[in-house]
């Protein structure tokens, strides 16, 4: 088998020689031998990436999840990502100067083009927030290389072999094709038994009291029915302006994070985080949340309410983010990074149509629907509820009733179709003060597991929360 051995180590230098090294400034030159002509790649592309991730420590994250090292073409890009990602990785700050300097500390800042490099990267892109879509063209460009890399390596054992190794070649060559993929395509499948024998057991240690049954709402009718808001799924409160819903949806948050210590973040796009602690402190002591708003009314038997309040909060896993211009891109890797460090519960992105994408698209409605996708993925992927608020269209006001129905989503269907919670808030008292005043309903409109319902909840205006009605409120009584 001498001869066997011979081309099978030509073969695997060929194959040592595709997969380059950042380190040898001749990588390049030996990992083109295998091709005919100049491979497929994207200078352009690999730049915009380094300088998006030089701009923003959270396409870092973005990117570090679509591509590795070796999906960049060029040895210095891959220099200069490891870099970045090292620094990253340690929780260090990331920018230019920090870059060189740990490129100076391992020797190799004059092999990429010194500072002078670094800034043009920055300078080849305008904003961070496209950085996914040209980590996209890196990583398709390095797929197309490795095809006909491997590809140029099977001709070459075939050439090398002698008549009697061609099954061996073969197998070989079906191993090289099974390489290239394997870690592309995730085994996401799995047989009904086991899966199936899962689901059987998370019943009996529901049913045992073992495990919580997810995230609490703290409202006593909602909960029985959904058994809290469930890991994986994107719940939608929807509701005209003024009606509460950004209300209801932080009182979510005050029963995951202050009544149970479950790690939430609101994600404000409308009102700043001192607004959105108004409202939480106004809930929480209950002093009026216009009283907060003008020194001379706090008495000092308020002030003691308020270290009260203080006292229960400060120490709460409840986090608040009112960026302006928040994206999807940075929303998920904020969200990632939370699950990672204070093991994240709940999501609240309060709201969808305030949401921006950074990039052209044909129309409002398409950006909608691609954000409404996208945070269904991320609430499967981070295995925790995404609350998403949004607005209704004029539908209600047009009825004689005034009551919200799941067609007046704005703007989108795709909404109502990645929903897998719908709740329309409606308090007959906006239109008709004489009408059921101080109460709300809670329209579950759509429920993907289960039935719907309506909840009658009071509504607590002056302190910015919904409360539970008395166990034998009977509506209409």
């Amino acid at each position: 088998m001498a001869d066997e051995d011979s081309w099978l180590d030509r073969s695997s230098q060929s194959h040592g020689e595709r997969s380059g090294d950042s380190s040898t400034t001749g990588s390049s030159i030996g990992r083109d031998a295998i091709f005919d002509r100049v491979p497929p790649h994207d200078d352009a592309a690999e730049m915009a990436v380094l300088g998006g991730m030089l701009m923003s420590k959270d396409a870092i994250g973005e990117v570090s999840q679509m591509i590795d090292v070796t999906d960049f073409y060029q040895p210095k890009h891959q220099t200069i990502y490891e870099a970045i990602i090292d620094l990253f990785s340690a929780s260090e700050p990331v920018d230019i100067v920090l870059v060189a300097n740990a490129l100076i500390k391992a020797g190799d800042l004059d092999k990429v083009g010194g500072t002078d490099y670094l800034h043009s990267l920055v300078a080849s892109v305008p904003t961070a927030a496209n950085a996914t879509y040209y980590a996209e063209i890196v990583h398709q460009r390095a797929i197309l290389r490795n095809v006909i890399a491997t590809g140029t390596k099977i001709a070459q054992l075939g050439y090398s072999a002698e008549g009697s190794q061609a099954e061996d070649v073969v197998n070989l060559a079906q191993a090289e094709v099974y390489e290239m993929s394997v870690g592309k395509v995730r085994q996401d499948y799995a047989a009904i038994g086991p899966v199936v024998q899962d689901a059987l057991s998370q019943l009996d240690k529901l049913q045992n009291g073992e495990i919580e049954q997810g995230v609490p709402t703290g409202f006593r009718d909602i909960d029985d029915l959904t058994q809290g808001l469930q890991p994986g799924q994107m719940i939608v409160v929807a509701g005209r302006p003024a009606m509460g819903k950004s209300t209801f949806a932080v009182d979510f948050a005050r029963s995951a994070s202050l009544k149970h210590g479950m790690t939430s973040i609101i994600f404000n796009l409308e009102m700043s985080k001192v607004e959105v602690a108004k409202r939480i402190i106004s809930a929480e002591s209950g002093i009026p949340l216009s009283v907060l708003n003008h020194a001379d009314q706090i008495t000092p038997e308020r002030w003691n309410m308020l270290n009260d309040c203080w006292n229960r909060v400060q120490e709460a896993p409840l986090f608040i983010d009112d960026s302006p211009n928040m994206s999807l891109m940075e929303i998920r890797a904020k969200c990632r990074r939370l699950k990672q460090t204070n093991d994240l519960k709940l999501v609240i992105i309060d709201y969808l149509q305030l949401m921006s994408s950074g990039k052209r698209v044909e129309s409002r409605q398409q950006e909608v629907s691609e954000f409404s996708r996208a945070l269904k993925l991320l609430a499967k992927e981070l295995e925790v509820p995404v609350v998403a608020l949004s607005q209704l269209n004029r539908g209600p006001e047009m009825r004689n009733d005034r009551k919200p129905q799941l067609s007046d989503l704005r703007e989108s269907g795709s909404i109502e179709q990645d929903a897998d919670v719908v709740f329309l808030v409606h308090r007959p008292d906006y239109y008709d003060k004489e009408d059921r005043p101080g109460e709300a309903d809670i329209i579950m409109a759509k429920h993907r597991n289960g039935p719907t319902e309506t909840f009658a909840l009071a509504f607590q205006g002056a302190t910015s929360r919904f409360q539970d009605m008395a166990p034998d409120y009977s509506q209409g009584v």
